[in-house]
């Protein structure tokens, strides 16, 4: 199980828990069994399951607060990214952070290798080459995950904390109820409505003072259902002094950038070659690959902001 899985999985495991006690014995049996992208219809069907056996009582519906899958955590974990991408085609993102040079870009690729990602089966690979992850059976995006595990491995290694820790302090801020908002961004140099969720996860950790320097770091996460992917940004700063995020101590920024669709059978994304080497031809008969580039810009605005004047 997954880190991400677990820690959502244990959110509606406390509501049940509340609500009448054998409903945890029966989550508790079906969580080594099933997938996030379930979480829904298990949560009924549990809810169900233990009325009748209570004799047809009524369960309650779960008041904010209980522990249920908050909105940020089914937009950004649950929800089905690469429906509607065909197989063959890779979405490719820019990854820029502040470090040095040396670190400071990357290009990231989504491999979809079955038709909606049915079969759960992307492949995500960077300047390395493949990167697994712990994502399997989740139904977003895999670069989510790519990006919130380079982070918090990140961090781990900055301050000397433990990745659990800093995986949980997240998934609280998310389960949260943080507000969605409706933002206009530039992609491909035309507007894009997307779905923005910020959050602060250490402001109000009793922990923060090991860590000062990171307390007030933010991450933001831009869901755009016109962008192939869905993913159309997500970024992470660290304020200067007086929590000035104008002029962030680090920031990282993975952004959507093109689709290349129709590859043939066998590509392999971010494959190493040796120096001077000829490109490998494509397959006989296969069809050419096609690219759509995208390029969203960086700064992000209210869809109901004014404009700023020049």
């Amino acid at each position: 199980m997954t880190a991400w899985r677990g820690g959502l999985r244990r959110v509606w495991r406390r509501m049940f828990a509340a609500c009448l006690a054998c409903v945890a014995d029966v989550v508790g049996a079906m969580s080594a069994i099933r997938v996030i992208g379930a979480i829904s219809m298990m949560a009924g069907a549990a809810v169900m399951g233990a009325a009748g056996a209570a004799g047809g009582a009524q369960a309650a519906a779960p008041a904010p607060g209980t522990g249920a899958i908050s909105p940020a955590e089914r937009l950004i974990f649950t929800t089905d990214h690469l429906h509607g991408i065909a197989q063959q085609t890779e979405l490719d993102y820019a990854l820029l952070s502040s470090d040095p040079p040396a670190h400071g870009s990357d290009t990231v690729k989504v491999l979809v290798t079955s038709t909606d990602n049915a079969k759960g089966d992307a492949q995500v690979s960077d300047h390395r080459g493949a990167v697994p992850l712990p994502n399997g059976g989740l139904q977003c995006n895999p670069v989510i995950i790519y990006f919130l595990e380079r982070d918090i491995a990140e961090m781990e290694q900055l301050t000397g904390g433990k990745r659990r820790y800093f995986q949980q302090r997240l998934r609280l801020a998310l389960a949260a109820g943080p507000k969605i908002e409706t933002v206009t961004s530039e992609v491909g140099g035309k507007p894009v409505k997307a779905q923005q969720i910020v959050v602060q996860p250490y402001l109000d950790d009793p922990n923060a003072a090991r860590f000062a320097q990171y307390t007030g770091k933010r991450y933001t996460f831009l869901i755009a259902s016109t962008v192939p992917g869905q993913v159309a940004l997500i970024r992470t700063d660290v304020p200067g002094a007086n929590n000035d995020f104008a002029h962030p101590l680090q920031s990282r920024t993975l952004s959507f950038q093109a689709v290349l669709s129709k590859l043939p059978p066998g590509y392999v994304p971010n494959a190493p070659t040796a120096p001077n080497a000829p490109n490998a031809p494509n397959a006989p008969n296969a069809p050419n690959a096609s690219r759509a580039p995208l390029s969203p810009h960086q700064t992000v605005k209210s869809s109901n902001a004014p404009s700023a004047s020049r």
